[in-house]
């Protein structure tokens, strides 16, 4: 390894990805910190330094040049590994102290968070979680991207290279309208009960829809025309008659609170899926978050959906 001074600061990548993400030097400094005058002198100075032009001004506004572009992606992956390099000596004096910035899938914040984030607090005294909701994709591309620590989701979704823990399986169960004809079968059901049925699922972005829908798939259900962007717009279309739909069994306390659906459970082995944390590949924080993780499963509560 060469040990010759470098042309270049961490200080000044931070600045060549500000204007990268903001395509403005303006924006660029206030999201920084600093003057516009001060971070484009530190720009021109870069640029001198290396010899390339990272980025074209015009009256329109600011554009990646193509050397700008590859520069761009390796001082992002820099100031990543930088980031791990100071997360990894504060770690060592305690691993789960100070913020965590942890993302968490919409079918399971509501759900799970208020048991699980005093839980991880009493385990943890020095920890102070920030959570963050999101779809499984831009959840995922956030850990990448080292904005999120970590994220709590189902691995049933594609999730890459992620690494993760396991905390616990969550059932589906199905959730019907009073009066439906499957609310006298008090035994578990078959998968097929579901033939011929319409279906409310959840729009596109979600995991729970993905296999939802395979399950549907599977059953020969057919899917509701009506899209919801929640599980609790579909619990109240599916308590208005407009169908049936799939609940994880997490959900059902909260969603069904008021009684309106009646809950019918599948015959083992029934469909469910696995939720875990996930964090990125060589983070620093892989063993503390294992460490979460654990304490995460011996808090975890199986709910058991009255029929």
């Amino acid at each position: 390894m060469r040990y010759a001074t470098l042309p270049l600061t961490l200080r000044q990548l931070q600045y060549v990805c500000a204007v990268a993400d903001e395509l403005s030097f303006h924006r660029a400094a206030a999201r920084c910190g600093v003057s516009q005058p001060a971070l484009s002198a530190q720009l021109a100075e870069l640029e001198r330094s290396l010899g390339v032009t990272l980025f074209e001004r015009d009256r329109r506004g600011v554009l990646v040049t193509r050397a700008g572009a590859e520069l761009v992606a390796r001082a992002r992956a820099v100031l990543l590994a930088a980031d791990d390099l100071v997360d990894a000596a504060r770690r060592h004096v305690d691993p789960l102290a100070g913020v965590l910035r942890l993302g968490v899938i919409p079918t399971i914040a509501p759900y799970l968070l208020p048991d699980l984030d005093p839980g991880l607090r009493r385990a943890f005294p020095g920890l102070e979680p920030r959570w963050s909701e999101e779809r499984t994709e831009p959840l995922c591309r956030r850990i990448r991207a080292g904005e999120l620590d970590a994220g709590l989701l189902a691995l049933e979704a594609e999730i890459g290279d992620l690494e993760h823990a396991t905390i616990g399986e969550d059932e589906f169960v199905l959730a019907l309208p009073r009066g439906d004809a499957l609310t006298r079968r008090r035994a578990a059901l078959e998968l097929d009960v579901l033939a011929d049925r319409n279906v409310l699922l959840l729009d596109d972005g979600h995991c729970f829809r993905d296999q939802a829908l395979d399950l549907c798939a599977v059953a020969g259900a057919r899917e509701h025309g009506f899209r919801a962007t929640s599980l609790t717009t579909l619990v109240q279309m599916a308590a208005g008659g407009a169908g049936v739909t799939l609940l994880p069994e997490l959900a059902v306390e909260v969603e069904n609170r008021r009684a309106e659906l009646v809950i019918r459970r599948f015959r083992d082995p029934a469909p469910r899926r696995t939720l875990a944390f996930a964090w990125r590949r060589g983070s620093a924080l892989a063993e503390p978050l294992r460490d979460l993780a654990a304490a995460a499963q011996r808090a975890w509560r199986r709910p058991r959906s009255a029929g």
